[in-house]
């Protein structure tokens, strides 16, 4: 049994947020610079510069990448041969999102309510998904996830009969509809099995994926590659100013389901893929 305090918890969650703000996802240089050689519109290629110039300048600051800071979401993966000493698990989650945003001078986005809208003034709470694994460690993904791509979601509640061309009619769709607003390039998060709950989850975790690894399972990579090209075909584009890079990839994850339902989820992130990994 390993025994951890939760102060080193909530010290870990707030670093790791202020980073993620303030840098580009892992990856996401290497991604730009792919972009700009395949990017055919000569606007795309500006909105492209100009996106990997803000990356730079926010670095330098050090400064949030975008205005919106996102409400933080917190992957968490815990050994089940850890201790918690110090408080509880979620409060000192919580107090790390508290530290990072008030100290880091980030902005405060989150409401008490989703109808009373009082702002709670420091973002929290966060939104907390945590699994129990063997070992003791404890692996947390932080995702500030701004709210211009989370409200281009969609969850469709597809017939089986349905299949694969299904799940790509709904993701191309979603992408389509959504345009601009998500801030393109996009990273698209597909989520294909279970329930309706399950679906959406799997399609927010796929984003925690280091930008362009393909799903382990070969028939589901080759699916999301073919996905890729066909939104690439779209001609939304760089900031949706039109051109031949409307997203940088497709993550998708999948788990079984009911023999009379095929739940999909598509969920989208911008062109910053701001996420952090921190194993204690």
């Amino acid at each position: 049994m390993r025994e951890i305090d939760l102060r080193q918890v909530s010290a870990a969650v707030a670093q790791a947020s202020i980073r993620a703000c303030h840098r580009l996802g892992e990856g996401m240089e290497e991604a730009f610079s792919q972009a700009q050689k395949k990017e055919e519109s000569q606007l795309g290629q500006w909105v492209l510069s100009y996106l990997v110039e803000n990356a730079r300048i926010a670095q330098m600051g050090p400064l949030p990448l975008c205005q919106d800071t996102g409400m933080l979401v917190v992957f968490a993966q815990v050994g089940q041969d850890v201790h918690f000493v110090g408080g509880n698990w979620e409060d000192a989650i919580a107090d790390g999102v508290r530290e990072a945003y008030c100290s880091g001078y980030l902005r405060k986005s989150v409401v008490s309510h989703p109808l009373w809208r009082e702002n709670t003034g420091d973002n929290t709470p966060p939104v907390i998904h945590t699994r129990i694994v063997p070992g003791e460690q404890v692996k947390l993904w932080i995702m500030p996830k701004g709210f211009g791509s989370e409200n281009k979601s969609q969850l469709f509640m597809l017939n089986p009969t349905e299949g694969i061309e299904g799940v790509k009619k709904a993701v191309v769709e979603t992408v389509k509809k959504a345009g601009g607003s998500p801030c393109p390039p996009t990273v698209v998060g597909v989520g294909v099995g279970g329930t309706m709950e399950k679906a959406c989850l799997l399609a927010k975790w796929a984003l925690a994926r280091p930008i362009g690894e393909p799903a382990e399972d070969e028939r589901v990579a080759q699916l999301e590659q073919e996905i890729l090209a066909e939104l690439n075909n779209l001609g939304i584009g760089p900031g949706g100013l039109g051109g031949r890079v409307t997203s940088f990839a497709v993550h998708m994850e999948t788990y079984p389901t009911h023999i009379a339902g095929l739940p999909v989820a598509v969920n989208l992130l911008c062109h910053a893929v701001r996420h952090e990994q921190v194993v204690l």
